[in-house]
């Protein structure tokens, strides 16, 4: 069955109602979905039941919007992650808009589009099943400072950093540094990625929430892609995340991270790495992580038990976040 599946999948279409799409310059970037046009419409998480060989399995697929009118999807069997994928092999293709409309398509099967819901079809075009766009939402969206905590940033003022700017919609802007320093720490992070099709990799949306100013989460729009620790929940150069957590660019996200600092003797030699337990929208990704060394391009370039700033990147893309507060341990 579950070659069968994968034959489907790697088969399926796509029809999509959209309209032709304008030739962006690649770091073109979007922060509202008014203004980020059919592709933005296209793109997003679909979720629903189809039946192989008598079986109904539940199925996610993540539709990414790409250069100029090229589509990409990841289809995961038993949910989308973080929502019943069962970790088996992801299903990738690639597909294109013209007009308005946009596939992927072999003989053996099709899907289609239509506001919102994809009908998947089989080579006989009879429907084995209707997936439904979903838009999910974080569980720790929202979470309330616990007392004794610091607030960073709540929309008021974004005093409390260096450089700190906040955009006409009272949201706090990327490339800045807490004045406040933290050793051992809680820290809630909501962030929110800008709608960028037409970059790719590392152009697309890219920022970094550094703890302790020495130790860098990735913040990146990589959804549907692998999840390496080059991408968004990775810590850079030291590990992946569990899992590609990463919800469509213009959703509001959220890290919820534990840091414990590196220990030293007092000849200054480690003896013990820093640590990390990262959730990112409510699912671990890194438990209890150890972390070997610091991350190039935060504020304090040596590994330290001395508290450290929280430091959000400026990668050139415009980036947004809120409700940032930071619990000292």
């Amino acid at each position: 069955m579950r070659k069968l599946l994968t034959y489907f999948c790697l088969c399926m279409c796509l029809a999509l109602t959209a309209s032709a799409q304008d030739e962006n310059a690649p770091k073109k970037a979007y922060q509202d979905a008014a203004s980020a046009g059919a592709r933005f419409a296209i793109q997003g998480e679909y979720s629903g039941d189809i039946k192989v060989e008598g079986s109904s399995i539940k199925l996610g697929v993540q539709v990414i919007a790409g250069q100029k009118d090229s589509l990409k999807f990841a289809a995961y069997v038993g949910g989308l992650p973080g929502d019943g994928w069962t970790g088996d092999e992801v299903i990738r293709g690639e597909g294109t808009i013209s007009g308005n409309k946009a596939t992927l398509k072999s003989d053996m099967g099709s899907g289609e589009i239509v506001d919102g819901v994809l009908t998947i079809k089989h080579s006989d075009d009879s429907a084995i099943g209707t997936l439904k766009k979903v838009e999910r939402k974080s569980p720790t969206l929202g979470a309330k400072p616990p007392a004794g905590a610091v607030v960073l940033f709540d929309g008021t003022t974004a005093d409390k950093f260096t450089g700190g700017r906040m955009s006409e919609d009272k949201l706090l802007m990327e490339g800045v540094t807490s004045k406040d320093t933290f050793q051992n720490f809680e820290l809630h992070l909501e962030f929110r990625l800008a709608f960028m099709p037409n970059a790719q990799g590392q152009a697309r949306s890219n920022s970094g929430c550094y703890l302790q100013g020495r130790y860098e989460v990735q913040i990146l729009d990589s959804f549907g892609l692998e999840g390496l620790d080059n991408e968004c929940g990775g810590i850079y150069k030291a590990s992946k995340p569990e899992l590609n957590m990463c919800f469509p660019p213009l959703s509001w996200q959220t890290y919820d991270i534990e840091f414990q600092a590196a220990k030293f003797d007092a000849d200054g030699k480690k003896t013990s790495n820093a640590k990390v337990t990262v959730k990112h929208n409510g699912v671990v990704i890194h438990r209890n992580r150890e972390l070997p060394t610091g991350t190039p391009g935060g504020p304090l370039a040596k590994e330290g038990s001395e508290p450290g700033p929280l430091f959000l990147q400026d990668h050139g893309d415009p980036l947004r976040f809120r409700n940032i507060w930071v619990k000292p341990l």
